[in-house]
């Protein structure tokens, strides 16, 4: 039996607020300012909308985040190098971390917002297990490396949006931040040597 696909109406809805929601999220000062009536003015629809399509706010800061970073899983799944799987291990390391360093770096509202919902910790989300995963099996295709499900998490703890937003409030540019990010991979890889 094949999916339903969702009405047009149904899915100009749900691309009107995801895009109301990433508007409003950037715009304002803190994540938790925003509100889902704050959404669904700015979309144009009904709150009953969006409960119906995201059950709550955390439901609809995870589809959003999911969507902003679609592009970014097609090319680390099937694209082609620095991120997709023909890179070799020891290029596609620092490649990966840099896109979820820049991912959240264009996207410090969301990665904020999604952090801050306090619904559970930053480690459980799927999009974390996702990264961590593809990462360590990175890492296990470097000879000789050793612990890589605990080095991928903590090259990750790098990349965690509050150390990114702390960080660049502090007056880090990008280019500095790709930078020590690069740097510091470089070492943690040069160490198995």
């Amino acid at each position: 039996m094949s999916e339903r696909k969702p009405r047009a109406d149904a899915a100009r809805n749900r691309e009107a607020v995801l895009a109301a929601a990433d508007r409003l999220f950037a715009s304002c000062e803190r994540p938790e300012q925003v509100t889902m009536a704050d959404i669904a003015t700015a979309a144009g629809v009904g709150k009953a909308t969006l409960f119906r399509g995201f059950t709550d706010r955390t439901g609809l800061i995870r589809a959003l985040y999911e969507t902003r970073l679609e592009p970014i899983r097609h090319a680390v799944m099937d694209g082609p190098p620095p991120l997709g799987p023909d890179t070799p291990a020891m290029e596609r390391v620092p490649s990966l971390l840099d896109a979820v360093l820049c991912f959240k770096l264009d996207h410090r509202h969301l990665s904020l917002a999604l952090e801050g919902t306090g619904s559970d910790s930053p480690y459980s989300a799927e999009h974390y297990d996702w990264w961590h995963d593809t990462l360590r099996r990175v890492l296990e295709q470097l000879p000789g490396f050793k612990g890589a499900d605990f080095a991928a998490h903590a090259l990750l703890a790098a990349v965690r949006a509050d150390l990114v937003d702390h960080l660049v409030d502090r007056g880090m540019s990008r280019e500095r931040l790709r930078a020590e990010l690069a740097a510091y991979t470089g070492r943690v890889l040069g160490e198995r040597r």
